[in-house]
């Protein structure tokens, strides 16, 4: 089975968390997620095969805004 490990940009739309873009490493990751307009998350995701077995949050970037 094939392990490899990503770093993942995703923005939040709505309600909902959509994958922006991934990474394998960290410091571009951190860049691109800090670029961004929109509040985002950067998150560290193993996959395995295909199949993802695990993520973490690292950093949550930008404020929610109030009407």
């Amino acid at each position: 089975m094939a392990r490899w490990e990503q770093y993942e940009v995703w923005i939040q739309s709505g309600e909902s968390w959509v994958l922006s873009s991934s990474f394998v490493d960290l410091d571009v990751a951190t860049a691109a997620a800090q670029s961004r307009g929109t509040r985002v998350r950067l998150i560290h995701a193993t996959y395995e095969d295909s199949k993802l077995i695990g993520q973490q949050v690292i950093a949550e970037i930008g404020a929610v805004r109030t009407a």
